[in-house]
């Protein structure tokens, strides 16, 4: 897969699907996860409807820029973050994740994109499209919440799956990987897939240390209030009934504050998005993208 160079210094891996002829739809992915958790048949589903579909791996993740020893205090941040206090200085922020993605935009020479993120992604493409809203086409918000303390928090079970330490061992990473599926669809939870999923990416690059230092820049990033009530962009918010990884408050109060959002609130869905799901979600964006254009 080819890297980009972009203007925030950083290497992105990415990959593209469809014609660069067609609109360009950037798909931004969450806290931890490698561009591989956008599935390849589900990229080329949103490709075979019109799009240049690009997928990427953030700073600190898969095969980007990993910034090796920068340190971070995540209780501090975490701790100012619900004192609603001033962060201790962290890495990176969200705003230096959205840099990053619009500088993959211009190191492939494309002016305008609708953005589709998913958790962390949610927010980074949400900080796009506050930061740099002549690049963004339509905003696609998936599971994801508006950096506001007070929703979308984890249940008590899914924050012990998020914090836990992750095993060094592959045999024990796969192993330990369907403690994931508390935050998953209930409806399609699949053990054996959530095993080959953990497999896959440990072997293209397992990489825990960049983890602390994302999480900072969710929780040292702060509220995008403000910015998402003066946003202008035709905005799509998904969210699972059954997620308790970002609760639906989450979604509720983002489609809340973006004016003219559509909220799509979806039965049997978690933190993730299941095979059987995808005709009924990639229809949405679909329509969603169409209308924007």
């Amino acid at each position: 897969m080819p890297r980009a160079l972009v203007s925030t210094g950083m290497e992105l891996e990415y990959e593209t699907f469809g014609s660069p002829t067609d609109s360009a739809l950037l798909l931004v992915m969450g806290f931890s996860a490698q561009l591989t958790a956008w599935d390849e048949r589900f990229c080329e589903l949103l490709a075979a409807g019109g799009h240049y579909v690009i997928r990427f791996d953030n700073r600190d993740c898969g095969l980007s820029t990993k910034l090796d020893g920068a340190e971070v205090d995540l209780g501090a941040v975490m701790a100012a973050a619900f004192a609603d206090a001033a962060p201790p200085a962290v890495p990176y922020t969200l705003s230096d994740m959205a840099a990053d993605a619009i500088g993959l935009l211009d190191h492939l020479g494309i002016e305008r994109a609708h953005v589709l993120g998913a958790s962390m992604g949610g927010m980074i493409a949400q900080t796009v499209a506050i930061e740099y809203p002549q690049r963004v086409i339509s905003l696609i918000s998936v599971m994801s919440q508006p950096g506001e303390i007070e929703v979308g928090q984890p249940s008590a079970e899914a924050a012990v799956a998020i914090f836990a330490p992750a095993p060094t061992n592959r045999d024990e990473y796969i192993a330990s990987a369907p403690t994931w599926m508390v935050w998953q669809s209930k409806k399609y939870r699949d053990e054996a897939l959530v095993k080959r999923n953990a497999a896959r990416d440990f072997d293209r690059s397992f990489y825990p240390e960049g983890s602390p230092r994302q999480l900072a820049a969710i929780y040292a990033s702060g509220r995008r209030t403000e910015g998402l009530q003066a946003l202008a962009v035709p905005t799509l918010v998904i969210h699972g009934r059954d997620d308790t990884l970002i609760t639906p408050s989450g979604g509720f109060r983002t489609a809340e504050l973006i004016p003219g959002a559509h909220l799509l609130f979806v039965a049997d869905m978690g933190h993730d998005m299941p095979e059987p799901l995808w005709p009924m979600l990639t229809g949405a964006m679909l329509n969603h993208t169409r209308l924007a254009r």
